[in-house]
């Protein structure tokens, strides 16, 4: 670490309702506060709660928390009630925002005894920031150094206590030093249909949209086991009542807003569809590596990776092999094509869904 002053708290913001933009407070105002208003992941709500009642009857921070899983399932939610549930005030930041240990050095000697500190994508912190982090995580303790060349000399700071979260959507990509000093991990996991339609019908109510259990439950089944995809699709479906139906929402709207916003019964957008018809007509049901694909479609080929093949590998439309992605017969009766009798493609789904567990990634 330089001598050098680093700038107050960079790349850091306090969390609350004040948040910029229309959809971003719409966001803010749907996430649950307490833990018993969090819906699914019951197995993480349980343990969590043991985790913070402990730490509330001790009356001290409770122990670093890391939260892992894809994106949109809560982990930012889960933050923001391990905040609440501490009566804390939450602080938030993000891997690729602290560059230098100067950046995390101010953020860490601004905070109060018993704040949250969150930091979204921990997994992308520079190594020489994790270094400076391990101390403050274990003994509450900055180094700091001052001067520069042979008179440079080390400080130690004294830190208030406070509570990490850590969240990632890569956990292989967490530093296993970084890791082991988490006192408590979670993965979060797809939500199941029910849950999602418990979801939509608690953002509903809080927006005042006016439903019915069928026309939640249809949005729920094309949320792809995500409540940020669920709520963002009872929005449009929102939309599309007020301008088409009078602001009335049942199943048949419903359905009839998301094939507007090209959203199938399966939760597959266009790009999904363009993806699956492209290994499908263009090259026989694959083979074919995702850097071609990525050329045939436009897009990069972190986006079909990280963005797009994930969910096609858990409905079981996808398969990786060494060779490159392949089409399995549910993508081929999903997109109304006959499956070839020689196809290579695996017949391991029925029409109506996986029959065992996903493919591996091959």
């Amino acid at each position: 670490m330089s001598g050098a002053t680093p700038p107050e708290r960079p790349a850091e913001r306090l969390v609350g309702p004040a948040a910029d933009g229309d959809e971003s407070t719409v966001e803010v105002t749907l996430r649950p506060q307490r833990l018993d208003e969090f819906v699914g992941q019951e197995r993480i709500r349980r343990q969590l709660a043991l985790v913070l009642g402990g730490a509330r009857r001790r009356d001290q921070p409770a122990d670093h928390v890391l939260l892992s899983g894809p994106p949109g399932l809560g982990k930012t939610t889960l933050a923001a009630i391990v905040a609440g549930e501490l009566g804390a005030q939450l602080r938030a930041t993000s891997g690729p925002a602290i560059e230098r240990p100067g950046d995390l050095a101010a953020i860490l000697s601004g905070l109060e005894p018993g704040d949250v500190l969150f930091v979204d994508e921990v997994h992308r912190l520079p190594r020489t920031v994790e270094e400076v982090l391990y101390p403050a995580m274990e003994d509450f303790q900055l180094d700091v150094v001052v001067g520069k060349g042979p008179g440079a000399r080390s400080i130690r700071l004294e830190l208030p206590r406070f509570t990490l979260v850590g969240a990632t959507t890569r956990s292989g990509l967490v530093a296993a030093p970084l890791r082991d000093r988490f006192g408590f991990t979670a993965q979060l996991e797809h939500y199941a249909p029910e849950e999602l339609g418990t979801i939509v019908r608690r953002s509903a109510g809080i927006l005042a949209i006016v439903l019915d259990d069928a026309a939640a439950d249809e949005i729920a089944s094309r949320s792809r086991g995500t409540p940020r995809i669920a709520n963002r699709l009872l929005r449009r479906v929102r939309d599309f009542a007020e301008v088409e139906s009078g602001g009335r929402i049942d199943r048949a709207v419903a359905r009839d807003a998301l094939d507007v916003f090209e959203v199938d019964g399966l939760g597959l957008d266009r790009l999904d569809r363009r993806l699956l018809e492209a290994v499908v007509d263009r090259f026989a049901g694959g083979p074919v590596g995702v850097g071609t694909l990525a050329t045939v479609l436009s897009e990069e080929p972190a986006t079909l990776e990280d963005a797009v093949e994930p969910f096609l590998l858990r409905a079981g439309l996808l398969q990786r092999t060494p060779r490159g992605r392949t089409a399995t017969a549910a993508a081929y009766r999903h997109l109304g094509r006959a499956v070839p009798a020689t196809s290579d493609a695996p017949a391991l789904f029925d029409a109506d869904g996986p029959e065992g567990a996903p493919p591996g990634d091959g």
